[in-house]
């Protein structure tokens, strides 16, 4: 039941969980990653997300040095630093940093996303006119990185972390022009056209330019996924994220997941369970045999190299069966051998470990 050449990886938000302290939801996030290492995923990467209660991970940097710390040969990385709330130069400088301490294993995922309401942009002086600027200051970031900058990023980093845009708004057509990964994920990877296919995707195809970081485009989908033994089980594995975004559309705040009594169910409005139900819509869920069917169906369209499985759970043993039984229609891709002819056509991060 395996599908082949696919490339499989998650993307832990560090969700507050209720009951737990935030130093729980951190250490959760680490032996996640350890056992996405021992399971055989590609990427481990975190997120960036500030003044959240739901949220304990807020600085991918240091997140990233702590995953990258207890693991040994998964790729760490983000997903993603949002470059209007920094300074390009000091992303390029935590980047570099990472990939010296951990050579060939570190990712750098970026996005165009400021804080979610006025006080966080206040704080953190990024509003539109920063969004806006994204790829004046992703060309920045990016001349950092390969030493074409006016000044020398130390540690120098010479174009070796591959870089990934988030493609919010215009970011895949920025993806394109640098030349980049682009992530594709929400409701945009399974809205297709009269062809069967996602018009964001073809236009990133037809309009990529090869980089330093990527020879071809390449093609991340992320979606959220649970597999459970029964198709309700998987449901309920994602339930809390899904009522917890649902609620903040209310209350202005994204809180801690929680479990969902039926009490609780029953509370919400007919706005908020449409919500639910929307948000869940647009996730793969079910029994490993479903889950694999869906999966084929949302990958036809994409073409993508990689799926980034996202979506936050309560129950943390549950997420850990999922994970693995996940992992198990995924066989393992290996890095390539040394020697390879003349004339092959990988994709540049290929020749990083797998």
């Amino acid at each position: 039941m395996a599908l082949p050449l696919l490339r499989i990886s998650i993307l832990d938000r560090a969700n507050a969980r209720d009951g737990f302290s935030a130093s729980d939801a951190l250490n959760r996030v680490l032996e996640r990653a350890q056992r996405a290492e021992e399971w055989g995923y590609h990427r481990f990467w975190v997120a960036e997300h500030h003044a959240v209660p739901g949220i304990a991970g807020s600085v991918p940097a240091v997140l990233m040095a702590a995953v990258a710390a207890r693991t040994h040969s998964i790729r760490v990385g983000s997903g993603g630093i949002m470059l209007p709330n920094h300074r390009p130069l000091v992303v390029a400088e935590q980047a570099a940093t990472l990939e010296a301490l951990h050579p060939g294993r570190i990712d750098l995922g970026v996005g165009r996303s400021v804080g979610f309401t006025p006080a966080v942009r206040d704080a953190l002086r990024a509003g539109k006119q920063e969004a806006e600027e994204f790829e004046d200051h992703l060309a920045q970031l990016l001349a950092y990185l390969s030493g074409a900058a006016d000044i020398t990023a130390r540690p120098r980093n010479d174009s070796a972390t591959p870089v990934f845009v988030l493609a919010t708004g215009s970011g895949i057509d920025i993806a394109a022009r640098a030349g980049l990964g682009v992530v594709l994920g929400g409701p945009a990877v399974f809205r297709t056209d009269q062809n069967g296919t996602i018009p964001a995707l073809d236009r990133y195809r037809t309009q990529f330019r090869p980089s330093r970081w990527f020879e071809r485009p390449y093609i991340m989908v992320s979606a959220n996924v649970a597999v459970a033994a029964t198709r309700q089980a998987a449901r309920e594995l994602l339930l809390p994220e899904a009522f917890a975004l649902a609620r903040s559309r209310t209350t202005g705040e994204f809180a801690a997941l929680a479990p969902v009594s039926p009490t609780e169910w029953a509370e919400l409005t007919l706005r908020e369970k449409e919500a639910v139900e929307k948000s869940l819509s647009t996730s793969i869920y079910g029994t490993a045999s479903e889950v694999w069917t869906q999966i084929q169906h949302l990958l036809a369209p994409s073409g993508a190299d990689e799926l980034l499985i996202t979506g936050g759970a309560f129950d943390v043993p549950a997420q850990a069966e999922s994970d693995r039984l996940l992992a198990r229609i995924f066989p393992p891709r290996r890095a390539p051998q040394p020697g390879r002819p003349p004339g092959d056509s990988r994709h540049p991060i290929d020749a990083h470990p797998a």
